[in-house]
């Protein structure tokens, strides 16, 4: 179905929103949802999983939903996005499912270009690059930071402009019967389910596009504990999904561990005494040093953000490193995720 059918006929999109404790953020998201600027014969509902909030998240939204029919309030007893996901999914009434995220901004035409990527393409999940913008100076390195395409290793979700195929995108956009085809998030991942989802869309014959027309910009955490937290769930969760696909993951993936794996050994055969492991552990911390610095100073930032950019660079990779090691740890020991790991950060 094109949106040229719709402008005589209705459709239905479902706007799906995972959240939790955020008070502070959500009048101002469902704002934004109620600006969007829709084609005529497009409507929107909007449910919002709230995983038992306790800041009054729930009570604000109950107040919003009892004043616009459009949004409704879903309960995510579990806490986690794949389960929020998934209960919005079990409520959606739309022909078109659209992700949406709180701390994220978005374009006026995003739903509308959402739903026109679909009709154009034909691919089974559409969606934009991954844009994040900071307002506070570390925020600002850490959006320069996430940004680059030298710290992402290439990843096509960080290029802006590019417009075709691609592994994942942002958020993203389906058909309902995609769900139906290829099966709803994986609620035993806490991290990294919209990456599985979309690797079992692929393997299963289905199409991912990237739009440069589908534009947002998210706002990425504020500190460096917050960003070396999100990045070791991040790393922890993907042996997870390399077990269940039984495939490794793209190269870029596999970098952070075997760098973090390598200072670990450099580290004990230096307290055995060994002087190779300490002059190769001092060569790949100049080399590393070297490359964030250069990273840093290619990202555009101003001069006095530098350092900040190469302190965000190592937050992510050795964060995105440990996790991948404990991930695979308790994949080969435990069999299961570690508990510690069952609760999102932010």
């Amino acid at each position: 179905m094109t949106l040229e059918t719709n402008h005589s006929s209705q459709m239905l999109v479902s706007i799906i929103v995972p959240c939790r404790n955020e008070r502070a953020y959500i009048l101002a998201f469902c704002d934004a949802v109620a600006a969007q600027v829709l084609p005529q014969g497009l409507n929107i509902e909007v449910l919002i999983a709230d995983g038992m909030s306790t800041d009054g998240t729930r009570e604000v939204l109950a107040e919003r939903a009892a004043q616009d029919a459009r949004i409704r309030l879903v309960d995510n007893p579990v806490k986690i996005v794949s389960t929020g996901l998934n209960a919005c999914l079990a409520h959606a009434r739309g022909e078109i499912v659209v992700r949406m995220d709180v701390h994220t901004v978005y374009a006026p035409d995003y739903v509308a270009e959402c739903v026109a990527a679909l009709a154009r393409t034909g691919a089974d999940n559409v969606g934009g690059a991954w844009k994040a913008e900071g307002h506070i100076p570390m925020q600002k390195a850490v959006a320069a930071a996430f940004q680059s395409r030298l710290v992402s290793g290439g990843a096509l979700s960080r290029q802006l402009d590019y417009e075709g195929e691609a592994d994942t995108v942002y958020l993203g956009a389906w058909r309902r019967c995609v769900f139906e085809r290829f099966g709803g998030f994986d609620e035993s991942l806490v991290r990294n389910q919209d990456d599985e989802h979309n690797l079992r869309i692929s393997k299963g014959g289905g199409r991912i596009w990237q739009s440069a027309r589908i534009r947002s910009t998210y706002h990425p955490r504020a500190t460096l504990k917050q960003v070396f937290r999100q990045y070791m769930q991040y790393g922890y969760w993907k042996p997870f999904v390399m077990r269940k696909h039984r495939q490794p993951a793209a190269i870029r993936h596999l970098v952070p561990g075997v760098f973090v794996a390598t200072l670990i050994a450099c580290a004990v055969l230096t307290l055995f005494g060994s002087k190779a492991g300490l002059a190769l552990g001092l060569a790949l911390l100049v080399v590393y040093g070297l490359f964030t610095a250069a990273a840093a100073w290619h990202s555009g930032v101003n001069l006095n953000l530098v350092w900040r950019v190469m302190a965000v660079i190592a937050a992510y990779h050795i964060g995105y490193g440990w996790g991948t090691l404990r991930g695979w740890a308790d994949v080969m020991l435990r069999g299961s995720p570690s508990p510690s790991f069952g609760v999102l950060t932010r």
